[in-house]
């Protein structure tokens, strides 16, 4: 009888220690090596965004290398779900060598905001790294000896969105030519490399536009688009 005791509660103890590790201790150490995990792999990303700004700041690849104050590579979440992409850095961004910290700047952070998101929840970079004199339109070589430094930033965030601001980036990244007019309101695929999977692309007004055409028309339609954006990321639209 003693001995069968004994093995009940060697039974008994046994699983209670598999309780105890499999509820607690086993189930934490899963997470915290999936946090672990993730943790490297936004340090990779991290870096990896990083030497291409390196890289860019460097560069001289076309004649804009020679008449810039400072190269604008793009900043934010390295992780980011929603990746904005302008057309070229403007006066006060070649100053700084950050992107969107003029007036249209201001917008995209208002706009940015009445989404319910914040500056550092997303990724904000141009087409064009380097500001084109008199804020002239991008060329196509100059397009097309910068845009790899674009590409590889995407390939690197794997945003879900992309939202191309104003018809050049839309038409660079979409490879048409059709007016911003056409394109916004809907979504198009974004193909970033051989063997990536594609990334929705929503297009709307650039906040210059909107700068220069401010009506409540306009403004309607940029909030519908990121409507459209949040309902896509199955995020809260907040009321207005």
């Amino acid at each position: 009888m003693a001995k069968e005791i004994d093995t009940e509660k060697v039974i008994r103890q046994h699983a209670e220690m598999e309780t105890f590790f499999s509820g607690g201790f086993t189930v934490k150490g899963k997470t915290n090596q999936a946090q672990q995990v993730d943790s490297a792999a936004m340090e990779k990303k991290q870096s990896q965004l990083d030497e291409i700004a390196a890289e860019v700041h460097k560069c001289r690849r076309c004649g804009l290398g020679e008449t810039r104050t400072n190269a604008v590579p793009g900043e934010g979440s390295c992780d980011a779900r929603i990746a904005f992409v302008g057309e070229a850095p403007g006066a006060d961004e070649d100053a700084q060598g950050r992107p969107f910290v003029g007036r249209a700047g201001k917008l995209l952070d208002k706009i940015i905001n009445a989404m319910g998101l914040k500056r550092e929840d997303v990724f904000i970079c141009n087409i064009l790294k380097c500001r084109p004199p008199d804020n002239r339109d991008p060329r196509p070589d100059e397009i097309g000896q910068c845009l790899p430094y674009l590409q590889r930033q995407l390939e690197i965030i794997e945003p879900e969105i992309i939202v191309a601001l104003g018809a050049h980036a839309a038409r660079t990244l979409l490879e048409n030519t059709k007016s911003i007019g056409q394109l916004r309101g809907q979504f198009y695929e974004y193909y970033p490399g051989l063997g990536k999977m594609p990334i929705k692309l929503m297009a709307t007004y650039h906040p210059a536009y909107l700068l220069r055409n401010y009506s409540k028309d306009n403004r309607l339609r940029v909030w519908e688009d990121m409507k459209k954006v949040l309902d896509e990321l199955n995020l809260p639209i907040p009321e207005r």
